[in-house]
This record gives structure tokens, sequence and C-alpha cells, in this order.
């Protein structure tokens, strides 16, 4: 028995650093990775697919880990990075995207997250689960945010 927990975030920022700059992080997937918290493991499976493994979280007796894969694709051109879920790899499907947008003094950030995340806990437990891994999904993507923004010069 298991509960899935659907994620769907959005966020937009404008960051100091000239566009180049930010879309030669954001589309580097283990440069861009390393400003997210909580990441155990990144494993390149190659053709743009990326293995994420985070760290358990819960107690010794009950944990949950999140692992998944995503194909990345990018696009210098329209400053965009998109990566789709990957099916039969761990225990969440994730896709999402980043758009950059340049501002000639700035940057505009978009960022996207959608997926799906599948906990093995009784159906019982989904009014207690759903927005636990919600809320800690949000708060670790605030703070590859806000370590991005860091990154980048700080925020306009």
């Amino acid at each position: 028995m298991a509960v899935t927990v659907n994620i769907n975030l959005a966020y937009e920022f404008e960051v100091k650093a000239k566009a180049a700059e930010v879309f030669a992080v954001l589309s580097d997937v283990p440069t861009s990775v390393s400003h997210f918290p909580k990441v155990e493991k990144l494993t390149d499976m190659g053709d743009g697919i990326y293995k994420w493994e985070m760290e358990k979280v819960g107690t010794a007796q009950v944990n949950i880990q999140t692992v998944y894969a995503s194909k990345y694709v990018n696009d210098k051109k329209k400053g965009t990075v998109i990566w789709t879920p990957v099916d039969g790899v761990g225990n969440a499907l994730v896709g999402g995207s980043w758009k950059i947008k340049d501002k000639k003094t700035s940057t505009e950030v978009s960022l996207e997250i959608n997926g799906d995340i599948i906990v093995p806990l009784p159906g019982l437990m989904k009014m207690i689960i759903v927005p636990v891994v919600e809320s800690e999904f949000e708060k670790l993507v605030e703070k590859y945010i806000d370590n991005l923004i860091k990154r980048f010069g700080g925020e306009v």
C-alpha cells in the first residue's frame, strides 16, 4: 500500500548575474544540483539522464527516501532547461523547467516543478503524510532557490 503525493511548484525571481552565467549553472546538472539541499547522491546515467537520491528523512524505524531520474534537455537559444520524468527509477516521477530571460542589467528566472512522490505507507496515513511531504519538498526547493540567488550575486 502506498500514498501518492502530487507536487506542483512555481517560482519567479530576478538575479544580478548575467543570463549566460545563470544558464551555464542551471544547464549543468551536477553544478545546479550542488546547490540543492539534502541530495545524498546524483548519478549520471548517460544521455542527459540523472538519478537523484535524496537523504532519508524520518526516524530510524520509519523513514522515507525519495529516488527518481529525470532526462534533461537544454536550449541555450530559448534560455530553457527542461527535465522530464524517467519511468521505472525509484519512487517518484519529477519533471520541470527553468526559464532564463535576459533583462540586460539582470536576469529573470522562473522555475516550475511537477511530480508525484510515492510514499510506502498505508492509505490511512494520507491525511498526515501528504502535507508533511509537500511542506518538506517546498522547503528544500526554497532553500535551493536561496542558494542559487546567493550564487548569482543576490536578487534585484
